[in-house]
Order: structure tokens, then C-alpha cells, then sequence
């Protein structure tokens, strides 16, 4: 069985790679040339599919409407400049901003919207700077949405 940091580790490495290749694969279904399904490294359960489950993650992802380049904050700036170190730090705060705002919104939905729409800003910027590893270390060390999502069933039940 697999820790929710390696599942999560899965998840978010499925959606980079199909936020760099999507036009070259269908997201939906990844499929080697034999037909079966890609192998991920370690046992997964059966339910668990990081393709599908990243699909649901970019979705929760487009629901964030944030201009970043028009944003005011301080963390955000310096991510938006190539500071990564502060990419944690800028998706507290806008996620924390966001739900305040936005009541309906709970702050662990926000902190994912948040995190996968700077995520995508990023790569679509300036794709070398973003690396998964940097909001596989977000989600993995906030201890708050990584118990909304163990909360709701794990990344499989993860709805948008």
C-alpha cells in the first residue's frame, strides 16, 4: 500500500506531464503499446489512477480566477521573478486570501485551486523554472489539506 506522499507524489507528476504534453496524449487514458495502463512504481490500489485523479486536479485548478500577474503579494512577486523557494509561502497566502473572500470556498479547496493555477501559470511563462517536486512539497506539507483530502476518501474520491 502506498502513502498518501507517494500518491500524491504520482498524482501531481501525471499532471505536469500532461500540463507539458497534453496535446501529444489523451489525459484521460495513458496506455502503453500493449494497451494495459502505465506502470507506476510501487502498489497502487486499484481505484487509483493519478491520470484521472490529476484530471480532476486541474479542474479544481480552473476554478481559481486569479490574475497572478495582477495580485498583490509580496511571495507571489518573488515566485513570479524565479524565486521558487517561495512558491509554498505565495499559495498560503492567496489560497487563505481567497477563501476569506469567498466564504463558500474552504481554504484546503482554495490551497489546491490555487497551488495547480499558479502551477500552470508558471509553466506556461517560463516552463523551466516550475518543477513537481515544488508543489509535490506544498501538498505534502500541509498537514490541513492533506487531511480534507484523507477526510473525503483520499486523492481517488477527490471530486471537482
Amino acid at each position: 500500500m502506498t502513502t498518501f506522499e507517494e500518491q500524491t507524489e504520482h498524482v501531481v507528476n501525471a499532471l505536469y506531464y500532461d500540463l507539458l504534453h497534453g496535446d501529444e496524449i489523451d489525459n484521460r487514458c495513458l496506455q502503453t503499446d500493449s494497451g494495459g495502463p502505465v506502470p507506476f512504481a510501487g502498489e497502487l490500489p486499484s481505484d487509483f489512477d493519478p491520470v484521472i485523479i490529476a484530471s480532476r486536479l486541474r479542474q479544481i485548478g480552473d476554478q481559481c480566477n486569479m490574475d497572478f500577474e495582477r495580485v498583490s503579494s509580496q511571495a507571489l512577486a518573488e515566485v513570479l521573478t524565479g524565486k521558487m523557494e517561495k512558491f509554498g509561502a505565495a499559495v498560503d497566502s492567496l489560497s487563505r486570501s481567497w477563501s476569506d473572500q469567498n466564504p463558500e470556498m474552504v481554504y484546503e479547496r482554495a490551497f489546491l485551486s490555487v497551488s495547480v493555477k499558479l502551477m500552470m501559470h508558471i509553466l506556461k511563462k517560463v516552463p523551466s523554472m516550475f518543477h513537481p517536486s515544488q508543489l509535490i512539497t506544498v501538498i505534502n506539507g500541509n498537514a490541513q489539506v492533506k487531511n480534507y483530502i484523507e477526510a473525503h476518501g483520499g486523492w481517488e474520491n477527490l471530486d471537482d
